[in-house]
């Protein structure tokens, strides 16, 4: 766009305020009202994405929009509760136009309808740095219900849904890796990074059923270890049975050792829960309902901390557990 642009205020009133929901007031005010049904319970996220950290500053701004708004669905999914609405901050380098700005809300719009969520109002900033996008996400879930981290016990199964690695090995590609890779196959492993899917109907459906729950975003071996350390018990996991794409098994085929990095590997979003070993039924016939893969991969134990082990129940060394932060 030529000239001096929106500004922030003009930049609010035509790409966010058609995306405010009632409680948002056209985003003319300073908060937003929000109501909470009785025997009911808000469930409260957010999450921030950094650019070239957590995407590619290249990358398309509708994607990014999504990917921020869905990683904070997998959140509220995790804890069994069902998305409502959200609040958005964006501190913006002069770079990003308006043009940026209008696709950046036409992707948020895009899954505003998917997911039935809506804006209630933020803030924008803008910065010298990068771009630096957070968005908290509420929820809602019937009292009592909400599926916490800390309720894993000796014996539980460990269940993931989807598939595993997707994501780092679809960010390699992105920079050029598995050049000989189909073109379907490597556009399946790049949008798993760029777009992750949330498992907004899982997520509710296992209340009742998963005793501990959280989502893949660090690395599947770190996140089971964060359900470990808040039920106070550990976890093997065998390596041959969490779930890989069939881009990331011809990949693994060539690359054996690539096995355990994926299971290490973060930005996945799936659900990875425990449940007691007569909850297997109902979760299969979840998998069948939704058909979603819902793979057993192991099993909650006494002893602290988790092991990953081989076919043969040998242990197989990761040099870290998952992406850290800091």
């Amino acid at each position: 766009m030529s000239g001096e642009g929106l500004g922030e205020f003009g930049r609010i009133r035509r790409f966010f305020a058609p995306l405010a929901g009632p409680g948002g007031l056209d985003l003319r005010d300073d908060a937003a009202l929000l109501s909470c049904g009785a025997g009911r319970q808000l469930v409260v996220t957010v999450d921030a994405i950094v650019a070239g950290v957590h995407y590619l500053p290249d990358d398309p701004p509708d994607l990014v929009a999504r990917k921020l708004l869905r990683v904070n669905l997998s959140d509220l999914a995790a804890m069994g509760a069902r998305p409502r609405h959200y609040l958005l901050t964006t501190a913006l380098p002069a770079a990003l136009d308006d043009d940026w700005v209008a696709r950046f809300a036409s992707g948020l719009g895009e899954d505003q309808r998917r997911y039935g969520i809506a804006l209630l109002g933020g803030d924008s900033v803008a910065t010298e740095g990068p771009a630096v996008l957070s968005l908290t996400a509420i929820g809602e879930v019937a009292t009592g219900a909400e599926i916490r981290r800390s309720g894993a016990c000796p014996g539980d199964h460990i269940w993931v849904s989807g598939t595993i690695g997707d994501a780092f090995l679809g960010l390699a590609a992105l920079r050029g890796a598995y050049p000989n890779l189909p073109p379907e196959q490597r556009a399946a492993l790049i949008g798993r990074f760029q777009l992750p899917e949330p498992r907004v109907e899982l997520g509710p459906l296992l209340a009742g059923i998963a005793r501990a729950m959280l989502d893949v975003s660090d690395g599947l071996i770190a996140d089971l270890g964060h359900i470990c350390e808040a039920s106070q018990g550990g976890a093997t996991v065998a390596l041959p049975q969490v779930p890989l794409s069939a881009p990331a098994q011809q990949i693994v085929a060539s690359a054996p050792d690539l096995a355990a990095r994926l299971a290490t590997a973060g930005d996945d979003y799936e659900l990875l829960f425990a449940a007691p070993p007569e909850a297997s039924d109902r979760i299969l016939g979840l998998s069948a309902e939704l058909q979603l893969p819902i793979t057993r991969i192991g099993t909650i134990e006494k002893s602290a901390g988790v092991r990953l082990v081989d076919a043969e129940g040998k242990p197989v060394p990761v040099a870290a557990g998952g992406y850290r932060h800091f």
